[in-house]
């Protein structure tokens, strides 16, 4: 079964399991513990293993989605702050230093007791994500921890494989090809995913041997910062790891223009992601790696197990709130199953338990207010413009940013619900007759993030997604995530890829050295 099907059973003991398994070595007897209203013990900005108070003694607020509260003050950083954290990372990163001096068997074993620390306070964690950023609790112990350990452990073998190559060049020569760390790595990680997007950063980051200066997302500053702890009580050098909470024109630019950031990896919209090329080249021309949006199509063929493609194509919209840079928002359903595929797709989100995140629920609230405000305008917008709206369609409550699960039929390809990325629990249904047809509604768009397609013909599956032109295409599922697969995107949704080796290879310089050799006594 895959792990889309899982999802849609939540949260019964066997989808526990599966997804305990996910990042954990063994199973536990013990259920997910929620804590709701989780001591906050890291709010300040991390360097060189220490937490320390923004230069300009500024503060922010980091608010709960769901209540609207004040969890806590977090330092706000800003150039000058990062200013810090780079000259940190460069005197860590440094030639003799214990880091470059590190063996590769040691920085693996780094990776994983900052994975087993991770699993060790596995709820608290969990607790923390759900307070900051609202996704419901058992989605955050049971996805967003699980995988953020398994895609550590899965980096952690890289630190011992970085090897390079012997080539046999012309002459009297002895010639090697040796793979070097990229020196100070800006990265700038989103709101929907935080710790996960983390652990994608510095996975392959650390592993090469690079140091690291990341920004978190203001709206969700809280676990990174307190994995950063768990990575000095793991054993990480000073310098090493540093996290400087702020806003993007302040701190995300300054990393994205700073003179000594060699590399800089960004996730976030693709409007952001326009500017940081920008911001490298007029500055030190750092490479740059982008992972942005997505208008993702979802496939729905008459031959396909229609039951479970509206299983899951309910998951590939509505998972984490919508708030899924993948989210298969544009539905195309051949036209003679479309009708029951709506009546059907409608019904499963009139089920759908919106509230508390902390509570059994399937649904929490939007990250923040502008988010749901944003996804409320775009919801009228497709009112107007003549989508029929069959759910949904307004806020849930008078407290928290709580959307009600939406669903739009008979929307055209023109329509702006069909064009930009709603980023909320907004499915837009669209029909269409033949694959040809198909094809090329299926790429207008400036994206090429993702797509799937349902279908029990082999051959057909095949074609459609050598055709799609999308970094991941997949096949009766959607969203499924593994950190052996690369991830990333066609035209605007993204430059580079993350995990997996090519992931490994975007935080890795390659230097060639060539010796000239006595053949004498040859």
């Amino acid at each position: 079964m895959s792990f889309c099907q899982h999802l849609t059973r939540l949260p019964s003991r066997n989808f526990l399991q599966h997804l305990t398994n996910v990042g954990c070595r063994s199973m536990s007897a013990a259920a997910p513990k929620a804590i709701q209203n989780p001591d906050i013990k890291c709010a300040k900005i991390f360097i060189n293993n220490e937490f320390v108070d923004a230069v300009s003694g500024k503060t922010f607020q980091t608010i709960d989605p769901a209540t609207e509260q004040v969890i806590c003050e977090v330092a706000e950083g800003d150039k000058a702050d990062v200013d810090k954290a780079v000259q940190a990372a460069k005197e860590a990163f440094r030639l003799g230093s214990p880091w470059r001096r590190m063996d590769a068997t040691t920085k693996q074993d780094l990776m994983i007791k900052l994975a087993d620390l991770i699993e060790r306070d596995r709820d608290y964690i969990a607790s923390l994500e759900t307070k900051d950023n609202g996704k419901p609790f058992l989605i955050s112990h049971m996805v967003d921890v699980g995988l953020t350990i398994k895609c550590l452990r899965y980096h952690a073998g890289w630190a011992t494989k970085n090897m390079g190559q012997v080539v046999p060049m012309d002459g009297d020569f002895f010639s090697y090809i040796r793979k070097e760390p990229v020196g100070v790595c800006g990265q700038i990680i989103p709101w929907n995913f935080p710790m996960l997007m983390q652990a994608w950063k510095l996975g392959p980051a650390l592993a090469m041997g690079n140091t690291v200066v990341m920004k978190p997302a203001e709206q969700t500053p809280l676990t990174a910062l307190y994995i950063a702890q768990l990575a000095a009580e793991a054993g990480y050098p000073p310098g090493v790891i540093n996290v400087v909470p702020g806003f993007g024109p302040t701190a995300g630019a300054a990393i994205a223009e700073h003179m000594e950031v060699d590399k800089v990896a960004f996730t976030g919209s693709t409007e952001i992601g326009q500017l940081i090329p920008q911001m490298a080249a007029r500055s030190n021309l750092k490479r740059v790696t982008l992972e942005l949006g997505g208008k993702s199509p979802q496939i729905v063929f008459s031959d396909s197990d229609v039951e479970a493609a509206i299983d899951n194509t309910h998951l590939g919209l509505f998972f984490n709130q919508g708030q899924c840079c993948t989210a298969g928002s544009r539905i195309f359903v051949e036209e003679n199953i479309y009708n029951d595929f709506v009546e059907a797709a409608t019904e499963k989100a009139k089920k759908r338990k919106v509230g508390d995140p902390f509570t059994n629920v399937d649904q929490g609230p939007q990250v923040d207010k502008d988010q749901m405000t944003k996804i409320l305008e775009l919801i009228n917008i497709g009112k107007k413009e003549g989508a029929k709206m069959t759910v949904g369609g307004g806020r849930v409550g008078d407290k928290g940013y709580f959307i009600a699960p939406t669903v739009f039929a008979d929307v055209q390809d023109n329509m702006t619900i069909a064009k930009e990325e709603i980023f909320g629990p907004v499915m837009q249904i669209l029909k269409f007759k033949s694959d040809e047809e198909l094809i090329a509604r299926a790429h207008d768009t400036v994206y090429g993030l993702a797509a799937s397609v349902y279908t029990k013909d082999v051959d057909r599956a095949i074609t459609m997604a050598n055709s799609l032109r999308a970094g991941t295409v997949w096949v009766n599922c959607h969203n499924v995530f593994d950190t052996t697969m690369p991830f990333g995107g066609y035209k605007m949704s993204g430059q580079g890829r993350e995990l997996g080796p090519y992931g490994i290879e975007a935080y890795t310089e390659v230097k060639s050295v060539i010796m000239r050799i006595s053949q004498k006594n040859a």
